[in-house]
């Protein structure tokens, strides 16, 4: 199992940005998909943005498609989330989770490790 780690959440008006950074504790970080989802308040967890092992496309969420961008650092083991024009509605908490199948999952039921979670809050 990977262990992870996130941070960079914090506190933005509507409009800022944020980058969140997730690293793992595992020897072989470039042979798993990493992915970033989240959880608003009362809601489930939902995918945010996926990135296969092997590269190659980048998928993201119809709803931060666009304002999000994900990208990694196999050398330091780390994924990363750039948050532009935030909205109110980003407002969640934000976790990386990490595979070892060379495709990007999008439910939660896939996933066996997970960090604890970083704090994102948009105010309007």
């Amino acid at each position: 199992q990977v262990q992870l780690e996130e941070s960079g959440g914090g506190l933005v008006q509507a409009g800022g940005s944020l980058r969140l950074s997730c690293v793992a504790s595992v020897r072989t970080f470039s042979a798993y998909t990493m992915v970033w989802f989240r959880q608003a308040p009362g809601k489930e967890r939902e995918f945010v943005a996926g990135m296969p092992w092997s590269g190659g496309r980048t998928y993201y969420a119809d709803s931060v498609l666009g304002r999000f961008t994900m990208s990694r650092d196999n050398a330091k083991n780390s994924v990363y989330l750039q948050m532009n024009s935030l909205k109110p509605e980003d407002t969640a908490v934000y976790y990386c989770a990490a595979d070892s199948r060379n495709y990007v999952a999008q439910r939660v039921a896939d996933f066996a490790s997970w960090g604890q979670g970083t704090q994102v809050t948009v105010s309007s």
